[in-house]
């Protein structure tokens, strides 16, 4: 069961509003509730995500370290040449 939401209009737009009776206003008001919270819980949820990512590649950072002697580029080159 719904729940009862009321919020105040200028006289101007209510009498608007009653001009064009053809139309589901509440139908009107739910859709638009609806895609504002929409935009903002996937707002609130890219912005915890982008904090997410960022906290991991700190602990990425932090983790990664130089071995001493070992190339990236020579061992790609290592097992490049052991597959012909």
């Amino acid at each position: 069961m719904g729940v009862v939401v009321s919020f105040r209009i200028d006289e101007e737009l209510k009498r608007k509003m009653e001009q064009l009776d053809h139309i589901n206003w509440s139908a009107v008001v739910r859709r638009a509730i609806e895609e504002v919270v929409e935009a903002e819980m996937a707002r609130l949820r890219s912005s915890r995500d982008k904090r997410r990512m960022e906290r991991a590649l700190r602990n990425i950072d932090s983790l990664r370290r130089r071995v001493e002697g070992w190339s990236s580029t020579e061992e790609i080159r290592r097992w490049r040449e052991a597959r012909r």
